[in-house]
């Protein structure tokens, strides 16, 4: 039971990031609350790694190294496109398009390794990718998702997804609070000269809205999801990512709830589609699993 609670709640948490991205944007330019994000999350999660264990020290220069790349990648670029698209593309689909991500990891990872892609996970990319297209179609009509919107949207994937293969390469030695506090910190602070360039701070409301959306991101998404995401990795890798089939569900019923989108039958079939791939994409591994 706490498994199954602790899966329910990373899946809800980690679905609420597009909804609470789009309240965040409407009182502060998109990479202000980036930032915001950024720093916050990395304060909390350096702090409570620092204080609780005094053990922990500061990173070598190899692990600095590995760091500022997985920010660069895995913060600065993934989610510094992905408040910027969310601004142009409606919340459900962002939560839709990030449970893509596993599909892109396989793509990815299959094509660093040298490692041919089986036809299922070709399938299962293909199944996602037009599921997003049919989600997509009818919120094109009404403006309230644009082609550029869903550009940024799927290069911030093609992002994450090369920082998920990179974390996998690398010999980990820092433990994971440290880990996801340093590489958020530096990422945002890689991503603070394009602050400054392309923000313009006569657009920030310190309101009610921009204080609950900054706060909702930086500890209850990057902070507690994360912690979350890693307990289910540690207890089983397999089982742990069939959590993300509920984050587009979760997604769209948020999206719905607080921020009127309509459901639709494009919303339904491209959803199933989605879920349907990343199933297809995960069947090999979980059948690996049960055969151990």
């Amino acid at each position: 039971m706490k498994n199954i609670f602790i899966g329910l709640l990373f899946a809800m948490l980690w679905a609420s990031a597009s909804v609470a991205t789009k309240f965040g944007i409407l009182s502060s330019p998109p990479l202000v609350l980036a930032n915001i994000r950024f720093f916050l999350a990395g304060f909390v999660l350096l702090s409570v790694g620092y204080i609780f264990n005094k053990s922990y020290k500061l990173p070598t220069a190899e692990e600095w190294k590995h760091l500022a790349i997985f920010g660069l990648l895995n913060t600065t670029v993934y989610l510094g496109l992905y408040v910027c698209a969310m601004k142009y593309t409606a919340a459900g689909i962002g939560s839709l398009a990030t449970s893509t991500n596993p599909l892109l990891i396989v793509l990815l990872s299959s094509w660093l390794i040298g490692r041919k892609p089986s036809k299922e996970e070709v399938f299962s990319i293909i199944i996602g990718m037009v599921g997003i297209g049919i989600a997509t179609y009818p919120l094109l009509k009404d403006s309230s998702t644009t082609i550029m919107g869903v550009s940024l949207l799927m290069l911030s994937m093609v992002s994450v997804s090369f920082a998920s293969v990179y974390y996998a390469r690398v010999k980990w030695t820092l433990p994971n609070i440290l880990i996801n506090g340093w590489q958020v910190a530096l990422g945002g602070i890689f991503l603070l000269p394009f602050t400054f360039i392309f923000s313009d701070f006569s657009d920030i409301h310190l309101d009610q809205r921009l204080i609950f959306s900054s706060l909702w991101l930086s500890l209850a998404v990057s902070v507690i999801g994360l912690i979350c995401w890693f307990y289910l990795l540690k207890i089983d890798t397999v089982k742990a990512s069939l959590w993300l089939f509920l984050c587009p569900l979760f997604g769209f019923f948020y999206a719905w709830w607080l921020m009127n989108e309509p459901i639709t039958m494009y919303t339904v079939v491209g959803t199933l589609l989605v879920v349907f791939g990343l199933y297809l994409g995960q069947r090999k591994k979980m059948s690996l699993a049960k055969k151990q």
